[in-house]
């Protein structure tokens, strides 16, 4: 873990939808350690201020990717951060998707809108090591069409079962309209040997954990990461509370066994 932020330099950058865009980093010299799937960096955008984003992929080399929503100064700077732009990175920080734990079984990966891209690490190492894993599902939730990540890598994930719906279609799709839980009806898994992945928003992950539960997925099985305003990355500001987790250590991943009373205290 890197406390003092570590120069990176932009070197691609892709436009995801109207509001979202990934950009590679590279570092300018030193490095930052290895990352794992669902662990977040702090980014400081020089001038404006530093705000965590979890990696959405890692590699070829010392490269890392993130994927970012622009809702406020810092992450405005950071989705109109030009190539060749410098920005500082700290971590890597938080709880990762705890892959070992995950061997042998099924997994059901569910994403809603920007929850993909903490998710997508975790894919690509599925996919790039299938034996050590059961079926791979991924259930991809989003607004409308063209607030889905990563559309030409979903085809891609079908290991056996991958598939998109969304809250309101627009001309021209094809797939299914209805909230992200309604896919699971096609998904390939046995609930006693099934390990879950769910990411996006809090409301989302409420009900996807609980219909999970509900289809007789243990709740230790379910991971969940979760969000909250982290500040310093450390645990000593105290903004990312909540109930006796500080997110930015013990999170963001966390079980549902141990988050379910935690999530139904309204504005807790």
């Amino acid at each position: 873990m890197t406390l003092v932020p570590v120069p990176y330099r932009s070197v691609d950058r892709h436009r995801e939808t109207a509001d979202t865009v990934t950009f590679v980093l590279e570092p300018v010299s030193a490095s930052l350690p290895a990352f794992a799937p669902g662990q977040y960096a702090m980014v400081y955008a020089f001038g404006v201020g530093e705000i965590p984003v979890s990696v959405s992929r890692t590699g070829p080399g010392r490269r890392l990717t993130h994927t970012v929503r622009a809702v406020g100064a810092v992450s405005r700077a950071l989705y109109d951060l030009p190539e060749g732009a410098v920005v500082g990175l700290r971590g890597p920080f938080g709880t990762g998707w705890d892959m070992r734990a995950a061997e042998g079984h099924d997994l059901v990966v569910i994403a809603g809108g920007i929850g993909l891209a903490p998710l997508r690490p975790l894919i690509e190492a599925v996919l790039a090591e299938p034996v050590r894993y059961g079926r791979l599902n991924v259930l991809v939730g989003a607004r409308t069409p063209e607030d889905l990540l990563y559309p030409g890598e979903l085809p891609t994930w079908r290991q056996p079962y991958a598939a998109a719906t969304v809250d309101r279609p627009t001309a021209g799709w094809a797939g299914q309209v209805g909230v992200v839980t309604s896919l699971l009806d096609e998904a390939l898994f046995t609930p006693q040997r099934t390990t879950a992945f769910v990411c996006g928003p809090e409301v989302m992950i409420r009900a996807t954990a609980r219909e999970l539960v509900h289809r007789r997925v243990r709740p230790d099985r379910v991971r969940i990461s979760l969000e909250r305003n982290m500040r310093c990355a450390t645990g000593h500001c105290g903004h990312c509370q909540l109930g006796p987790l500080l997110l930015c250590q013990d999170g963001p991943v966390v079980g549902y066994d141990f988050a379910e009373p935690l999530l139904t205290v309204r504005e807790l």
